[in-house]
């Protein structure tokens, strides 16, 4: 119990054993694409329709709050990412600055959110993947390309299921970039930044097939839900209720953090890879945004699965809908990549603190943690199977957040606690871009539906048992020099 609020010193490459070493393999072109891989992915994709069917066109105002808010807290994460170069993301940051307990509390927040993550998109490309399988392949059992339809009602364990399935694309894709990582972190790094190339091309070529249809008259009334969260339990609208979905298409930097210790020159590439993913996302969504809900009528779009592809084939452009729904295909295991690699990286260091079986810790002769990736596929497969996301994805976005205002809060206290460290990266205004992220943060939290709260509640009392139960009797923090 002594070791509750023991602080962990930070570890510098020479003092880890080999087999617990990762490789430094990776300059910032790769972060960069490591991070627009994770941020342009299903968001974009999905959210755009289904933020307008709750906010209407102010969609665009939801877009542009949540990318603030991200912004503010990728410039945080920037400043300690170059003070704390440590794998681990906030998990770690916390861990130094704040203490084991409330880092166990953002690591275990960390893992819902790159869990539920992974397996939403494998879910979401098996969506797109599904229709030519059946084509092609017509004596493929529709059973096996989705998972079991669940039925659950607003108590947290009251669950029917209703058809049963598997989802085996979900689990294939998953099973395609674990051996990639596997393979090595570098050679897994330059074949994402080509599949994100792709990805961007197809945006951009939206936005210039869609954008001459462009009519102001779309954009009336621009907020007919109004702009705070309202409505009925299940069924909030606003566009602050929108920006709390939508804010799922933005986060995604922060699986750069967690490469800190793979990056060639951690000082200056981590600050490049996150900052510059950040801001190159924020335009391409902000034109996409615009564009979509300026080219049809928001009530059009609204929930639709393929928002873009559907404004695309309305504009009687279905060949570039086509286009769009192929890269999707090709490119979306960009998301799935990087978000597998963070889950991993959360998993290997927790493991290499003893807060998780230390035995996962082990890295192969390439320099890849092979066990830890086979741990999380093995996870995160089990989850893109048997439970469809649709509604409880919304639960990546509350752990992200709780991440987020945890690395602003570490930033402000290394602000006054250690005025004159060296940080080779310095947040502007930081007493002003730290607040905006908790405060932005906090407020999207409240955003978040009633059950998406409470089954966040839950899953940290899951935690917290897990640790007084397992990982507290098994801490090296209180042991370590410097703690």
């Amino acid at each position: 119990m002594s070791t509750l609020f023991a602080r962990k010193a930070v570890v510098r490459d020479e003092d880890l054993a080999p087999e617990h070493r990762l490789k430094r393999t990776l300059s910032w072109p790769h972060l960069v694409a490591l991070g627009v891989g994770a941020i342009v992915g299903t968001g974009i994709l999905t959210l755009t329709g289904v933020g307008a069917g709750m906010a209407g066109p102010a969609v665009i105002l939801s877009f542009a709050i949540a990318g603030l808010i991200c912004a503010c807290a990728a410039l945080a994460y920037a400043e300690m990412a170059t003070m704390i170069p440590a794998s681990g993301s906030a998990y770690t940051y916390s861990y130094v600055v704040l203490g084991e307990l409330i880092a166990w509390f953002v690591g275990w927040s960390l893992i819902l959110e790159y869990s539920l993550v992974v397996s939403a998109v494998a879910v979401g490309w098996s969506g797109h993947a599904t229709p030519p399988l059946l084509h092609y392949f017509p004596g493929l059992s529709e059973a096996l390309t989705h998972a079991p339809t669940i039925e659950a009602s607003l108590r947290p364990f009251h669950v029917e299921i209703v058809k049963t399935g598997f989802n085996a694309p979900a689990v294939f894709i998953i099973a395609v970039v674990a051996g990639l990582l596997i393979a090595g972190t570098r050679e897994s790094a330059t074949l994402n930044a080509i599949l994100v190339a792709v990805k961007v091309l197809a945006l951009i070529v939206f936005v210039a097939v869609a954008l001459p249809y462009f009519n102001a008259a779309n954009l009336h009334p621009f907020m007919p839900y109004g702009f705070p969260k309202s409505g009925a339990t299940g069924s909030e609208v606003g566009v602050m209720a929108a920006a709390a979905v939508i804010f799922f298409a933005f986060y995604g930097f922060d699986a750069i953090a967690t490469a800190s210790e793979e990056a060639r020159n951690p000082g200056r590439d981590l600050a490049i890879g996150i900052v510059g993913s950040m801001l190159v996302c924020v335009v391409i969504y902000m034109a996409v945004g615009a564009t979509a809900v300026g080219a049809l009528s928001y009530a059009e779009m609204a929930h639709s699965p393929e928002p873009l592809a559907l404004v695309l084939k309305k504009l009687g452009q279905g060949r570039v809908a086509e286009y769009l729904e192929l890269s999707a295909v090709i490119a979306l295991p960009t998301v799935i990549l990087a978000f597998f690699f963070g889950q991993s990286r959360i998993f290997f260091v927790m493991a290499r603190d003893r807060l998780l079986p230390d035995a996962l810790a082990r890295v192969s002769r390439r320099g890849a943690p092979v066990r830890i990736t086979l741990f999380t596929a093995l996870i995160v497969a089990a989850i893109a199977a048997f439970f469809p996301l649709d509604e409880i994805v919304k639960l990546a976005n509350a752990g992200t957040l709780t991440a987020f205002i945890a690395v602003a809060v570490c930033m402000l206290v290394m602000r006054r606690r250690a005025p004159d460290a060296e940080r080779r990266f310095r947040t502007p205004a930081a007493w002003l871009v730290g607040p905006v992220a908790i405060l932005g943060c906090l407020y999207l939290f409240a955003s978040l539906s009633s059950t998406t709260q409470l089954w966040f509640l839950i899953w940290n009392l899951l935690g917290l048992v897990v640790y007084f139960l397992y990982s507290a009797r098994r801490s090296v923090a209180g042991r370590e020099p410097g703690a």
